[in-house]
Order: C-alpha cells, then structure tokens, then sequence
C-alpha cells in the first residue's frame, strides 16, 4: 500500500484548475445575474432573453469534440493559455453590446473561448492524480463551478445596480486577464514541471496516473472509433441529462426567484446563494471526499462511483417539487435539496473520462461527453424561456427538469455499463 508522499504540488495544480472554473464562472454567470438590466435596457422578451442565455452553450458544446481531440494533439498548456485570453476578449465585447445581435455574438464568442476549459481540466487532473485522489481533485474544479454562484450571483447584482451591467462585464474580463498570467506561470504537465518531486511523481504513476503524451490514433481516426462503443455514449447522455438541469439552475433561477416569488434583484440573489452553498458542499464532501476515501478502502470503483451518480441524479429528481408550490421557503429547499444532488454526482461524472479512455484519449472523451452536455445546456434556458412565455409560469420547466434527470438515470446505469478503460484501437474485437 502506497504511503502519503511529502510533496504536495499536486493539490496546488488543482487549485490552480478549480480558480480558472471560479473565474470561467464569472463570465457565464454575468448575463444571468444581470438579466433584467439587460432585457430592460435591450427591450427583449422572455423569449428572447432564453435565446441569448442560451448562446454560449451553442459554440461551446459545437466545439467540444475538437477541442477534445486538439487537447489530445497539442495539450493541455497550450491550448487553455489561447483559451483564456479570448475569454477576456469576449467579456469586452460584451461590455460594448448595443443591442440583442451583438450581445448574442459576444456570448457565442465566449463559447468558443470556454470551450476547452472542462476537458482540459479533467485530462489534467487524469495526469496529476492517482486513482484513489482523483475525485476529490476532480470535484475541487467542479465545485469551483457551484461556489462561483455563491460569490458572482451577489458581486454582479450589486455591481450592476451600482455601476451599470456594462462595467461588471468589464470587471470579468480583467479578471480573466490576471488568471491567464498565473495559469501561464504555473501549469506543466508532470514530466515537465520542475517543482514535481520525485517521490510524488511516483506515488502518481504508482497509483494509477494517466500517462501522459499525445494520442497514438490520429484525432478523427479515435474519434471515430470512440463514436461506436455503448460506454461513450451511456456516459455523454448521462452527462447531459445532468447539464440540462444544472443549466436551467444557473440561468434562470435568479429572474424565476425575482419574478415568480416577487423578489428585488438583490434579495434574489442573495436567496439564489443558498442552493448554490449546499451543493459546493455536496460537490466537495460527497462527490469528492467520500468518493476517495470509499475506494481508499478497498470498496469497488465502479460500484461506489455508479452509486453517487445513482444517488445524485435520484435526489435532483426534487426538482418536480418546486413546480408545486409558490412559497419561496418550500421552493427553495426544493432547489437546494436537488442541486446537492446533482453536486454530488457531477465530480463522479467528470472523473470518467480519464478512468475509461484509452492511452491519449481522455481529452476526446472528455469533448464527447461535453459536447452532449453543452448542448443539452445550450437547450435548457431557451426552452425554459419559451415555456415561461407561454405560461407565465416557471412550473413546466421544472417537470421538465424532473424527466429529463429520469433519463439521465436510464444513461448512467444500463447505457454505460462498468467503469473500465475502453480497449486500445486496434483491439476492437473486444467490446465493452
């Protein structure tokens, strides 16, 4: 059994991964916090307002699969330090829009930046970990994703109401500029990190860490093989079951919370921190610590991650409560109690890809599966919107929520199957 090594270098690179997703957020986070300034300065409806919501996740699930794939090719450095300068350069423009057309473009632009963000993470996190770690560094980066609400939803009201929407857009965007030069300073894949030691490169490897290098199959030639295996698919399905409801929550919920349950603008986002505190909980000690320490214990992998996920998308399913009930007490607990349950299953879901790809194909993997999820994200605030519009009412969406978890279920544990590497290429004939 492997003893804890003294370096922790590690934990730094992850933290490093987890404050990109917080200030990543804080890009995505801003027209939804900042929603009604903006459809009363643009004069758009619901139904519009669902359209440009919904932008980003248009150009970023597109690009999902050949960010994938161009991580696999190039790696991770590279790729994320293009990344993240082309988020500050989106967030300046947003800052100019002058009306729906340039808005909508801006955020689409932001798609493109962002696209490699989750991916890149998790085939990080694949290199810097073993096994018996990994989701626990896995849910410091999607929990980064839950706390960031708890932080920008507030900041960016108040600084809407203070300095206009126009100036938080141009807050984000310095602050991504700051994160592109510490990111640049710091991350190296392992092999070329000098402040790695020697001891703790090999606790990784010993454990389990994925090898580093490029893919051996030429992109589209793994992309393609990767298509035609069930595990793939169960896993990207799954996958954007959990992003249509997680996008739902973190699009809308502030204006459902100003309109529905008659808040001003900063009483809503300060009750909107609630759900958002208990899930990065939920995210850290469920889906990351408990996770760990189970398989720690000698507890089967794929029985004990299944189980959360199970567990996870099982307890979302409270959604459907929040459709029956007009008191903002019972509707939030409704809301909390479900995006815990999604928390805790999310950093299970994004520690796969690095557990079932073949060697050089966690960056593919990790594209496919947010390529579905962005999607389903990109689907969720648009059709919230038309349903809002038509009812007036936010109850259809959240049964909406509720059936497409059920589904995610379905994905996660018949469509999947057991957590193992898919075979190597030119070992087709065995199927997973």
């Amino acid at each position: 059994m492997m003893h804890e090594p003294p370096g922790r270098r590690r934990w730094a690179i992850a933290a490093l991964l987890g404050g990109g997703v917080v200030v990543s957020y804080f890009d995505r986070i801003i027209l939804a916090a900042a929603a009604p300034a903006i459809q009363r300065d643009f004069r758009i409806d619901d139904f519009a307002m669902g359209f440009l919501l919904g932008a980003f996740g248009w150009t970023y699930g597109a690009l999902q699969v050949p960010v994938g794939v161009l991580l696999d090719r190039i790696g991770v450095r590279r790729v994320m330090i293009g990344s993240i300068l082309l988020w500050a350069a989106a967030s300046f423009l947003a800052s100019e829009a002058i009306g729906f057309a340039t808005m909508f473009a801006a955020r689409m632009m932001l798609g493109v930046a962002e696209a490699p963000t989750f991916p890149a993470n998790a085939k990080a996190i694949g290199y810097w970990f073993p096994r018996t770690e990994r989701s626990l560094a896995t849910a410091l980066f999607d929990g980064a994703a839950k706390f960031s609400n708890v932080i920008a939803i507030p900041a960016i009201a108040f600084l809407a109401l203070e300095v206009g929407w126009r100036k938080a857009f141009v807050a984000t965007a310095i602050l991504s500029l700051c994160y592109l030069l510490l990111f640049a300073r710091i991350y190296r894949d392992p092999g070329l990190d000098p402040r790695l030691g020697p001891s703790e490169r090999a606790y990784i490897a010993e454990g389990g860490g994925a090898a580093e290098g490029l893919a051996r199959s030429r992109g589209l030639a793994l992309l393609g093989y990767l298509l035609l295996r069930r595990k793939m698919w169960g896993l990207a399905l799954g996958f954007g079951c959990y992003n249509y409801a997680f996008s739902f929550f973190i699009t809308w919920l502030p204006t459902y919370l100003a309109r529905e349950m008659k808040m001003d603008p900063l009483s809503s986002a300060g009750f909107a921190i609630i759900p958002w505190m208990f899930a990065t909980l939920a995210d850290l000690l469920v889906g990351g610590w408990l996770i760990d320490h189970l398989v720690r214990r000698g507890r089967d992998e794929t029985i004990v991650r299944k189980s959360i996920i199970v567990l996870g998308m099982v307890t979302a399913l409270f959604v459907i409560g929040a459709a029956f009930t007009d008191d903002a007490r019972w509707a939030l607990l409704w809301i909390t109690v479900s995006l815990s349950g999604l928390a805790a299953a999310a950093p299970a879901s994004w520690s796969l890809p690095s557990l079932i790809a073949p060697v050089g194909g966690a960056g593919t993997i990790g594209g496919m599966m947010n390529f579905v999820g962005s999607l389903a994200g990109a689907v969720a605030p648009a059709l919230t919107g038309l349903i809002v519009a038509q009812s007036r009412s936010f109850s259809g969406a959240f049964l909406l929520a509720g059936a497409v978890l059920a589904v995610g279920l379905v994905s996660f544990t018949l469509v999947m199957g057991p957590i193992a590497p898919i075979p190597e290429r030119e070992q087709r004939r065995h199927r997973n």
